[in-house]
């Protein structure tokens, strides 16, 4: 029995039951697409049935305000996915009457739909014949043909990509690209796969060579930039409280925070404490004390933010000001939302 006729099969008997599986609809699939884009089937899955629930249609989600999109995206990262996806459905909604373009070339021109997503909708719900290459399939073709390419590398993807379309079944596209997505996230993991119990271990190239290990290969590094973000809580006697937006580009755009004053490095309590009477000096400052004594570090892809809270009491009152008890309604990074459960502020 031959690769593709194997990998089916597996698929068949080991599958997981997912709601955006059972469905050609193409906008339950590619909702499910944007959010597992960087995350795994267990986190986005509360986020998917969330979304359904309060987007029922393209066009409920077209004529969602932003911020109650980012809310309900809160802490799955990466939020432009949001953002994009948001304008892509105001597109469908509104310049394409709900339709969804039914081919990978036409969906690749809507805003956050990449080539890998493209060919997912294409093939879930149009049965178009076009592979999809994701980590999962790098590293199972990699390894079951021990392709030693650096899948980081320029031309890996159109490899990779012209392999895959070799194996894919014309008459059954979708469920192939679904099985060698599925092999690679159950039983072809990166680290440690039980290769005992695949229904490869006979056929493997990279198992007979004792490769396992060092396939897919992945030479570039991501250069990870450090940041130190200090967030300033004030506090007046109204129990009122400042909170902005971050309209410039780069992390959290169109998130909440509090203000916040980065620096290069970190800094001792005393000069922090310095800085804050210095930056706000338009406040009528009582006290600085710190909130969290231990510092948190909250990874993401190219950077590694180091984060302090302060609470900064006021004899003044806040003009303008929000107050504690509203701020959960606000899109916030997830890094800030916890801090606000954790000290229920």
């Amino acid at each position: 029995m031959d690769f593709s006729n194997s990998l089916l099969l597996w698929y068949l008997q080991n599958k997981r039951d997912l709601p955006w599986r059972n469905t050609v609809n193409p906008y339950p699939i590619w909702l499910s697409e944007i959010m597992l884009q960087q995350t795994r089937v267990a986190q986005g899955l509360p986020y998917f049935l969330a979304f359904i629930e309060a987007f029922p249609s393209v066009f409920d989600l077209a004529k969602a305000d932003e911020e109650q999109v980012l809310k309900l995206w809160q802490g799955l990262g990466y939020y432009s996915r949001a953002r994009n996806m948001h304008k892509t459905a105001q597109i469908i909604a509104f310049e394409l009457n709900g339709n969804f373009p039914n081919n990978y070339t036409d969906l690749l021109k809507l805003k956050g739909i990449g080539e890998y997503t493209a060919a997912a909708i294409a093939s879930f719900a149009f049965d178009e014949v076009v592979p999809v290459v994701d980590g999962n399939v790098f590293r199972v073709l990699s390894r079951y043909f021990d392709v030693d390419t650096d899948i980081a590398s320029s031309g890996a993807k159109k490899e990779f990509s012209a392999l895959a379309k070799e194996l894919i079944p014309s008459d059954n596209p979708a469920l192939f690209n679904q099985a060698i997505m599925e092999f690679g996230a159950l039983q072809c993991v990166p680290k440690n796969p039980n290769c005992e119990i695949c229904i490869f271990n006979g056929s493997c190239a990279a198992l007979q060579k004792k490769k396992v290990a060092n396939l897919p290969v992945k030479l570039k590094k991501t250069k990870v930039t450090n940041r130190y973000f200090n967030y300033i809580i004030f506090l007046d006697n109204d129990h009122n409280t400042i909170i902005n937006k971050r309209t410039e580009k780069g992390i959290w755009h169109n998130l909440y925070e509090f203000p916040v004053i980065e620096t290069q490095e970190e800094l001792d309590f005393e000069t922090i404490a310095i800085k804050i009477n210095e930056n706000f000096s338009e406040n009528k400052i009582t006290s600085v004390a710190v909130y969290n004594n231990q510092q948190i570090i909250h990874k993401l892809s190219h950077q590694k933010l180091h984060i302090n809270f302060y609470k900064v009491t006021l004899s003044n009152k806040i003009i303008d000001g929000i107050n504690l008890n509203s701020l959960r309604n606000f899109p916030f990074p997830i890094v800030i939302y916890n801090f606000i459960e954790k000290y229920s502020i």
